[in-house]
């Protein structure tokens, strides 16, 4: 299967779409998911053009993992949760809905947590909670 470069990642990664942007390094980035299934939940892509965890290169994997062990601290602190849950859908019949490799990271147990990228969530709440994660990140 050949990537598909107009997927909505793929936009943000390009700058062609906006994203509530919490981190960025020259491999990855890190953004609110705007569907959260808990307060703080964020996602984490890789820059590389990668649908799913075999496509990404050693090299853009271990840059995305680095990133979400930087992610899933912060998460902890802004939100106020000593755990959180790192997950990471492959492939469409997994769930995927992007396919775009992506990590995310949600405050707490995903026990508790909302359905997978059913509601939008208020902007303006998701710019809070991304404030408090940047600030964690110092």
């Amino acid at each position: 299967m050949s990537y598909d470069n107009e997927n909505i990642f793929a936009k943000i990664i390009r700058g062609e779409f906006d994203c509530i942007k919490v981190y960025e390094d020259e491999n990855t980035i890190a953004f609110m998911d705007i569907m959260p299934q808990a307060d703080g939940h964020t996602l984490v892509i890789a820059k590389e053009s990668a649908e799913t965890l075999p496509d990404l290169s050693d090299a853009g994997a271990a840059a995305c993992i680095k990133t979400v062990k930087k992610i899933v601290e912060a998460v902890k602190t802004a939100m106020g949760v000593s755990a959180a849950t790192v997950m990471q859908l492959n492939g469409a019949g997994a769930g995927q809905s992007v396919p775009h490799i992506h990590f995310h990271v949600i405050p707490g147990s995903i026990l508790g947590a909302r359905p997978h990228a059913r509601e939008m969530e208020d902007q303006d709440k998701l710019k809070g909670f991304a404030e408090k994660i940047i600030t964690a990140l110092g």
